[in-house]
């Protein structure tokens, strides 16, 4: 409740620091044909010189020479498309100012928020939102955070008038942060503490599933059971019917995740997992998945190579983990592109790094319906001069979201513009 009334009175505090003045692009009403560009469809390699048609917010048809009779026709002679991107484990809309406290809504009290909505948070006239698009992001996984079960994320398009009209369909996904163990003191008597916290730490997670498995047998048994609304958010875990992310990044505390998963049998996303690559064999057995959110962290060991978080993508493709790219944080979503570019150059390969940050991101939320440029897929695309994963020559020219054309101005660019005429 406390997320819901922070959510509503934001705009009424803050109105003039959070509101862009870009009007949302209304329903594609005419067809769309982009004709002679390079597609890099992601999912059917690239194809030179095609011609590919936006038809009421999907693409209907992709080859050359292609007629459509009424169409808005582009000639896209030398330019790229791409699906639009999606960013994972974002604040996006949720965060305006980050030292600003009132303008942040991403978290609340407690260890069990199950049934908190990060999309309650959502403010679609965030000035975050158009920087983003500007760098051909699409669409954001918005997250929230948490002591431990932080609350449920959601999939949302980056221009919408209203939070309902930005929703896209996506399975359920529930946010569990796992307490991570820091360095231990030297001295034995602070190492003990350390040690019994995060044990003591463990043991209300395993007493919070525990309740929540309980919970959700009663229910189904029909007992009479007061209704406890964060247990009953939970309830969807156990029957497959939600994805439980987890946040963890260090291989000992993966190792006590997954102890968790296997007793409860869950098939968890992994977000961070910057050693999530050492534990290869545990999460294919387990058919986990990973939301790699590290790409530009520091060495996290004193004797490891300086340029590994670079290469754990790779490492991960190579081990056969299935695995997505993310970039956690809100204003800074915006990297993306450059930090699958970095993974690229370093053992992951273009194709490889531009699927980790579309269509496998697409179809780890459970979406089959983006991420790539195939007949029938949602019409999100982005057109560009060049290599979208090189921010120096990338230059994203066009947008489109379910086939609207997004207004690429923001506030940065307006600045830009105004201080070139002083």
């Amino acid at each position: 409740m406390r997320t819901l009334l922070s959510s509503l009175l934001l705009p009424l505090l803050a109105l003039p620091a959070v509101a862009h003045d870009l009007i949302p692009a209304t329903a594609q009403s005419r067809d769309l044909l982009l004709r002679h560009a390079t597609l890099y469809t992601v999912s059917q390699g690239t194809l030179e010189d095609t011609d590919l048609l936006l038809h009421d917010g999907r693409i209907a048809a992709i080859g050359k020479q292609l007629a459509a009779e009424g169409a808005e026709e582009i000639d896209a002679s030398g330019k790229r498309i791409y699906p639009g991107l999606i960013a994972l484990d974002s604040h996006a809309g949720m965060v305006e100012i980050e030292m600003a406290r009132p303008t942040r809504d991403i978290a609340d009290v407690g260890l069990n928020n199950a049934e908190l909505r990060a999309a309650s948070a959502f403010n679609p006239d965030s000035e975050i939102i158009p920087t983003l698009r500007r760098n051909g992001i699409s669409h954001v996984q918005l997250v929230p955070e948490g002591e431990a079960m932080a609350g449920q994320s959601a999939l949302v398009g980056l221009d919408s008038w209203t939070v309902e009209q930005a929703l896209v369909p996506s399975r359920m996904g529930q946010h569990l942060y796992w307490p991570e163990l820091g360095p231990l003191a030297s001295d034995d008597e602070e190492r003990s503490k350390q040690l019994k916290e995060h044990d003591d730490a463990l043991r209300q997670i395993r007493t919070l599933f525990a309740d929540a498995k309980r919970y959700a047998l009663g229910i189904k048994a029909g007992d009479k059971i007061a209704q406890q609304r964060n247990l009953a958010a939970m309830a969807p875990l156990f029957d497959d019917a939600a994805t439980l992310f987890i946040h963890v990044d260090r291989e000992q505390h993966i190792e006590e995740a997954l102890k968790l998963c296997r007793e409860y049998q869950l098939k968890p996303v992994i977000v961070g997992g910057y050693d999530a690559w050492r534990q290869a064999a545990s999460l294919n057995e387990l058919g986990a998945r990973v939301i790699y959110a590290s790409v530009f962290s520091l060495p996290q060991r004193s004797d490891e190579p300086v340029d590994l978080a670079f290469r754990i993508p790779a490492l991960l493709s190579d081990a056969g983990v299935p695995f997505a790219i993310g970039y956690s944080g809100d204003w800074d979503s915006r990297n993306l592109a450059f930090a699958a570019g970095y993974a690229a150059a370093h053992g992951l390969g273009q194709d490889k790094a531009l699927r980790a940050i579309t269509l496998d991101a697409a179809r780890l939320l459970g979406v089959d319906d983006m991420g790539a440029l195939e007949v029938g897929f949602r019409g999100n695309i982005i057109v560009a001069e060049g290599d979208i994963l090189d921010p120096m020559s990338g230059r994203i020219e066009a947008l489109f979201i379910d086939g609207r054309r997004v207004d690429l101005n923001n506030r940065q660019q307006q600045l830009y513009q105004k201080y070139l005429k002083k």
